[in-house]
């Protein structure tokens, strides 16, 4: 009986290699926006403007419960200040239009823009106007349900944004995207599983 070779192995790129490479250009070029009709005109629109309020708001939110949470458990301030003036800074990035936060950003040993995000040294509510009219979130007695309401609280924002990357310009749905990985990554530090 004679022995069956396989056939040779077709030389190229693969079926699924090719699929990968051009979903991963589609996702590229709806991401960056690559358009000559005006993409930068929309980051300006009415509802642009509203986004980035209401994303201001919800990332000052969430610097109030940092502060509040770091009121009621000062043991945690090494653990929380990294993630509450990243939070700061988010919120800072949405009230002023500029460059995405960098991936590096979520490293809680990264050094924070000074001129961006308030003093660490301690939290302050009245670092901003929002803040300072916004009423401190209950927190938790017990520190693991604290961290795990913080969590819960970045876990909520981060979906919002999310689901707002659909509403929102090319420019603007980075920066949420970012700010919204960003939050997923907190979470992880948060509950201790990153």
């Amino acid at each position: 009986m004679p022995h069956a070779t396989p056939p040779p192995a077709p030389s190229g790129p693969r079926r699924r290699s090719l699929l990968a490479g051009a979903l991963g250009v589609t996702t590229t070029t709806v991401l960056s926006g690559c358009s000559d009709d005006g993409g930068r005109d929309a980051e300006h629109g009415s509802g642009a403007r509203k986004l980035r309020a209401r994303s201001a708001a919800d990332s000052a939110a969430l610097v109030a419960r940092y502060d509040a949470t770091l009121k009621a458990h000062p043991s945690l301030d090494s653990r929380l200040r990294p993630l509450r003036a990243e939070a700061a800074r988010h919120e800072a990035a949405f009230v002023s239009p500029g460059p995405a936060p960098s991936a590096s950003s979520t490293d809680p040993g990264a050094p924070s823009p000074s001129a961006s995000a308030p003093s660490a040294s301690a939290p302050s509510a009245s670092a901003s106007p929002r803040r300072s009219a916004a009423a401190a979130p209950p927190v938790p007695a017990d520190e693991k349900k604290a961290l795990a309401a913080l969590a819960d609280a970045e876990r909520r924002t981060a979906d919002a944004r999310a689901e707002a990357l659909l509403e929102a310009p090319p420019e603007l749905a980075r920066l949420l995207a970012s700010v919204a990985a960003a939050g997923a990554a907190h979470v992880l530090l948060l509950t201790g599983s990153g």
